[in-house]
């Protein structure tokens, strides 16, 4: 089966799951295929897939992911022992660990090709990794609490886990608080990285963006808590700090030296 063959199936299968897709038109061109597809991937609920679908899926995923190209975060030159910087997508690099910056729902972002991590790393990993969240979140009981994580597996990623973290919401002033909890998710995505016996992690830029935890502010305490955790015995031996902009890459070179 050929890559648009899969791509077709699969818009077709998420459409027959609702009545009220019965007159959405698949599109002729591969971007408005894949616009469509993604679409209807961050707004399905959270429950189970049928296996040809989910096996579909995962070819599907996996081809994109060699087209895109996996980046071997061993070849990474750190800026000081154990840390390391990187520019460019974070769904692309093979770390044992990823970090998503997730909400409290803690199953993905529900807004339809919203560009935020959340949605391209469930967008990208796949519909499973949705449902395994809520499996977690049914478990649990309640909202992630600001400041802890879960662990799920990567899915289609080419990390082998991803690491969900709910940073603070920054709404006027910064205070104290703020920084103790963006604190707490870097402790705690460490600490779930070495329980299970990881040696790599990259960190996304938590709680800043639409979170509003200034720029600089944040990777100051991201890079203070984890040089602090390094200096501990455990697995976890190589920490990478992912950016997307110009100006956090510039943040993070300025304070690693």
């Amino acid at each position: 089966m050929e890559q648009e063959d899969r791509r077709i199936y699969l818009i077709r299968r998420l459409l027959e799951e609702k009545e009220e897709y019965s007159d959405v038109e698949i599109p002729q061109d591969e971007d408005g295929q894949k616009r469509l597809l993604r679409g209807l991937m961050n707004v399905r609920m959270p429950k189970e897939a049928g296996d040809e679908f989910l096996r579909i899926q995962d070819e599907y995923l996996q081809e994109e992911q060699k087209r895109k190209g996996i980046v071997d975060v061993a070849a990474f030159i750190p800026l000081e022992k154990g840390i390391c910087l990187w520019k460019g997508d974070i769904t692309r690099l093979n770390a044992d660990a990823v970090v998503n910056a997730a909400n409290s729902g803690m199953t993905g972002c529900y807004r339809p090709g919203h560009t935020c991590i959340d949605n391209c790393i469930h967008t990208f990993a796949g519909i499973q990794m949705r449902k395994k969240c809520a499996e977690i979140m049914q478990i649990q009981g309640h909202e992630e609490e600001t400041g802890q994580a879960k662990i799920t597996p990567g899915y289609n990623l080419p990390c082998r886990y991803v690491i969900h973290t709910v940073g603070p919401v920054v709404q006027g002033t910064l205070t104290p608080r703020h920084e103790q909890l963006l604190s707490s998710c870097y402790q705690s995505c460490l600490e779930l990285a070495a329980e299970y016996g990881l040696e790599s992690i990259a960190f996304c830029c938590i709680s800043t963006g639409v979170f509003m935890f200034p720029g600089k502010r944040a990777a100051e305490i991201a890079v203070q808590t984890v040089r602090e955790f390094l200096k501990r015995n455990t697995s976890v031996r190589r920490v990478i700090f992912n950016v997307f902009k110009d100006q956090d890459e510039q943040i993070y070179r300025e304070l690693l030296g």
